[in-house]
């Protein structure tokens, strides 16, 4: 691509007014009752802007040389593919917060919006705590969730053009109202829908001591995913019956899966006594969560194609660490203070692709330490992230192939990058 030629782009604008209003309620058999209200009025844009010709269009050489059109790596977008579109969405809701006794509260609450695309939603939450004795309360949580596809998911759409068989082919990723995604039986994206339910334990024996144990349990219907590139015998029928022949794969956005993701997450703050060596704070935290799919989209125009693949599936359900522990120490004297952290990544798996095998990424332990000074209005800081410089596990290396495959030595999926260690130190002052 010659020097300077802009291949478009992508812009998103948001404009958000709020209001929110309280007030506190006096009714006799309630200790306190206090009420919110509020809306919200947003704006959305999205636009795709179309490149210069040279970006996208075909060359003197694409049919002689079989070159691909417009530029190598990403072309760039065509007026066919430019967009300018936007939607307005209005939401009201009310909270009450009931105090019923001293050991007892309850909140209830309930969100309106409408969206000029997708019409109206009604979601609502119900909590309440009780603390039968000072030291000890317990907690619940119950509510629906909302979230329309975004402009982008509607409206993006991205084409390149490659040499198939000595054949020019222009293939790419397709609007949901596009032909050629309608043809392979896209529909217009629904909105997700969550149910969300938790539950959760406080507890402090001792001064200085506290303790908190929750789970989580979260079900979304309907995630928007980008699907496979379709493509295939039984694909190409599909398109060529629907009087599309230049076209022999596409992929689209469509409301795939639908997932339950669950855990429990146990934390502990202790504040030493005052032992005469300056002010002591002991954290740990343990999490442990798991996501699965429950079920699965087809298309009925191709039922038998695949539209989200072992491997991403896998990024979704394995590819983050399902437990992770962190133990902190902060400490402080006089100007003086330190803090210490240190954190285990759990196994992730680095899902491999038809010519690539998994890659198992073992737990490792990354220790982060801080130590400062605040003399008067200034602080001074020294500190190292990853302080022992630990790297995940390292790709396998099997080959001129296993090295096409992998041309960096760590995967991108290691929860903690893999840049190693990274120094600093920070000066700043108070006025």
């Amino acid at each position: 691509m010659a020097a300077g030629v802009r291949r478009g782009g992508t812009r998103f604008g948001q404009q958000t007014v709020n209001l929110d209003l309280q007030r506190e309620l006096s009714v006799g058999f309630l200790s306190s009752l206090s009420l919110a209200l509020g809306g919200e009025y947003r704006n959305e844009n999205y636009r795709i802007v179309a490149g210069e010709l040279q970006s996208y269009a075909a060359g003197p050489f694409a049919v002689s040389n079989g070159a691909a059109a417009g530029s190598q790596g990403f072309p760039g977008f065509s007026p066919t593919t430019a967009v300018d579109t936007s939607r307005d969405s209005f939401a009201g809701y009310a909270e009450l917060d009931a105090k019923v006794s001293d050991a007892f509260n309850v909140v209830a609450a309930g969100r309106y919006e409408h969206y000029s695309d997708f019409g109206d939603t009604v979601n609502g939450k119900l909590a309440a705590r009780f603390a039968p004795v000072q030291w000890a309360a317990v907690r619940g949580s119950i509510s629906t969730g909302f979230r329309a596809p975004s402009l982008a998911q509607q409206f993006f759409s991205s084409f390149a053009t490659q040499n198939i068989g000595g054949t020019l082919v222009e293939i790419g990723t397709f609007r949901v109202d596009d032909p050629v995604a309608r043809a392979l039986g896209s529909r217009q994206l629904e909105a997700e829908k969550s149910l969300n339910i938790g539950g959760g334990l406080t507890l402090s024996p001792i001064r200085g001591l506290t303790l908190t144990a929750d789970y989580y349990n979260i079900k979304i219907d309907d995630r928007v995913i980008l699907s496979e590139n379709l493509q295939g015998a039984a694909v190409v029928a599909v398109l060529r019956a629907a009087g599309i022949r230049d076209i022999t794969s596409a992929r689209f956005f469509i409301n795939g899966i639908d997932t339950r993701t669950q855990g429990v997450e146990v934390v502990g703050t202790y504040r030493v006594p005052d032992l005469g060596i300056g002010s002591v704070t002991l954290t740990a935290g343990y999490n442990y969560n798991q996501t699965d799919i429950t079920d699965r989209s087809t298309l009925s125009a191709i039922p038998g194609v695949t539209l989200f693949g072992r491997q991403e599936s896998l990024r979704l359900t394995e590819g983050q660490p399902r437990s992770k522990v962190n133990v902190g120490l902060d400490w402080s004297q006089g100007i003086f203070g330190v803090t210490a952290r240190t954190n285990r990544f759990g196994n992730t798996l680095s899902p491999g692709g038809a010519a690539i095998t998994d890659v198992e990424l073992e737990p490792k332990w990354l220790t982060d330490l801080e130590l400062r000074a605040t003399p008067g209005q200034f602080e001074l800081a020294i500190g190292a992230n990853n302080l022992f410089d630990v790297y995940p596990t390292r790709n396998p290396i099997l080959g001129a192939t296993a090295i096409n495959n992998y041309f960096i030595p760590y995967s991108s999926f290691s929860p903690f990058g893999f840049n190693g260690r990274y120094l600093y130190a920070r000066a700043g002052v108070k006025f």
